[in-house]
């Protein structure tokens, strides 16, 4: 399957673009950005075209990866969509409701396979501890912990000034909680200080959790901690991860593997829109009160 990538950030440089070039059943096949400079030293670090036109990039490939700010991803992804390329995304899908939704549509219109980068979904470390709580019966709750330092110059105005925590890490606590007490019905969210969120969240097994969530945690006090507890006791995730260039060829392969098989994916699209609807309804609460 070749596939685009779209984006030349630090992400991308880690992630995707390495990920792409190791997957089977994958080839890279060129790379569009905004800043042709970056993109033509980009493609030459991966040895692959650069595209300074996204349509002449679609011509070329069956698939789209995608590592570029929300708002970005969900019209340039509607656009592959619409000429049914598949859709490797990064998380959240869209910035707005109507958007994710947008997507979503278009893509089942046109019976593409999707996948989001969810990067706990794919890590077998985090694989391996999701299996083993779902295997064991009696949680009744569990929390995420996600409170990052996040340097005030980073190039990522979507993360700090626009979206902040809640759609920046949220969206990785919710899927994580999701696949270790099950699917979410709703929530109840409460801010603090400096952009801190805190979420109540109620699962369809009857299992309650907590995500605290901000960007701008002291150095001193960045901490990231998920765990579930009940009749079984109390797990926490591991600690130790999988390198994101390895975590990245897993999800290629799986979308080439649901492109072949005709099959969805359990983190496709439609989750995806989900993780959005509960980030939707998060911030929405926040502003009233």
């Amino acid at each position: 399957m070749r596939f685009g990538l779209v984006g030349t950030g630090p992400w991308a440089r880690l992630a995707h673009g390495p990920g792409l070039r190791a997957a089977s059943g994958a080839e890279l096949a060129g790379v569009w950005g905004r800043d042709a400079a970056k993109t033509a030293e980009f493609a030459a670090e991966l040895k692959v075209p650069a595209y300074g036109d996204y349509a002449e990039l679609l011509e070329t490939v069956d698939a789209v990866a995608f590592a570029v700010p929300p708002k970005v991803q969900a019209s340039m992804a509607l656009e592959a969509a619409a000429v049914g390329k598949h859709l490797l995304l990064d998380k959240p899908v869209a910035d707005s409701l109507d958007d994710a939704r947008a997507l979503a549509d278009e893509a089942a219109d046109e019976g593409i396979a999707t996948l989001v980068f969810f990067t706990g979904r794919f890590d077998p470390i985090m694989r391996q501890f999701f299996a083993e709580v779902q295997a064991q019966e009696g949680w009744k709750g569990g929390w995420a912990r996600m409170l990052a330092a996040m340097d005030p110059n980073a190039e990522s105005p979507w993360r700090r000034e626009e979206r902040g925590a809640l759609w920046d890490v949220g969206p990785h606590a919710l899927s994580n909680l999701s696949a270790l007490l099950g699917p979410i019905v709703e929530l109840s969210a409460v801010g603090g200080a400096g952009g801190l969120v805190h979420l109540v969240v109620t699962h369809e097994s009857g299992a309650t959790s907590t995500a605290s969530l901000t960007l701008s945690a002291p150095p001193s006090g960045s901490s990231f901690e998920t765990g579930v507890w009940g009749e079984a006791g109390t797990r926490l995730m591991p600690e130790r991860y999988t390198p994101p260039l390895e975590v990245y060829q897993v999800a290629v392969e799986e979308l080439v593997q649901a492109a072949e098989s005709g099959e969805s994916h359990p983190v496709d699209v439609a989750f995806g829109v989900r993780v959005v609807e509960l980030l939707a309804s998060a911030e929405a609460q926040l502003r009233r009160r």
